[in-house]
């Protein structure tokens, strides 16, 4: 079932003058703005990479993908009852993990005639208890029953692979190991792992050599690999 927040932000980026829920041809688009296309990913970018690939042979597409920044969780007695708590959420998104994302889309990014733009959402999350629903849950199990559009955040659209680097608070400067990536980011090496694997492939970097058992990169300029 669609959420209010996709419904919200469908209309958010429709606008005034856009229309909604588009057929064309065997899909149906999120939005037509002009002779834009906008589709709004809130699941993994995989499950319709070969959908962008191809409407992008004959239009310009926006892909949007709504990172949740700030999350608040309301429970309630029952669907639709009275509110027993609310909270938010200790997990924070961030730009950042977009790459997640892009390790299964770099076959449809970069092209000319494709944005990707990815939005940090707050947003509230309502969950009911989920026991005599379908399937048996335990007693304190709750189950999510929507989520809805707080506030529409920061965005940055990439056009190309180099657009990438903004997702990156810093780069190291020379050649470099996804070691010195997971220090200049502050993040595990694991992590700088799977963020230099679609700038390899997206060519936003490329291979310059080894030190020892790693490979070294240096940004920019490279050739673009089969994903």
């Amino acid at each position: 079932m669609e959420t209010s927040l996709h419904q919200q932000l469908k209309a958010h980026y429709a606008g005034a003058s856009g229309e909604i829920e588009v057929r064309l041809g065997r899909f149906r688009i999120d939005v037509v703005l002009g002779d834009e296309l906008i589709e709004i990913q809130h699941g993994g970018l995989a499950a319709i990479r070969d959908k962008i690939r191809k409407l992008c042979e004959t239009h310009p597409v926006r892909v949007v993908k709504p990172i949740v920044a700030r999350k608040q969780i309301i429970k309630y007695d029952k669907q639709g009852g009275q509110v027993v708590s609310s909270r938010l959420s200790p997990k924070r998104g961030a730009m950042i993990n977009l790459f997640d994302e892009l390790l299964h889309f770099t076959r449809a990014f970069p092209h000319p005639r494709l944005k990707l733009e990815a939005v940090l959402v707050e947003v509230e999350e309502h969950r009911s208890p989920g026991h005599g629903r379908r399937r048996r849950w335990r007693k304190n199990d709750f189950v999510v029953d929507d989520q809805r559009l707080a506030e529409v955040g920061e965005s940055v659209t990439l056009r190309r692979a180099a657009d990438l680097l903004k997702l990156l608070p810093a780069i190291p400067r020379g050649p470099f190991d996804t070691g010195a990536l997971a220090q200049a980011i502050g993040e595990q090496r694991w992590v700088a792992q799977r963020i230099a694997y679609v700038l390899r492939h997206t060519g936003a970097i490329h291979e310059v050599g080894k030190q020892g058992n790693a490979r070294l990169y240096r940004r920019g300029a490279g050739r673009r690999r089969a994903a």
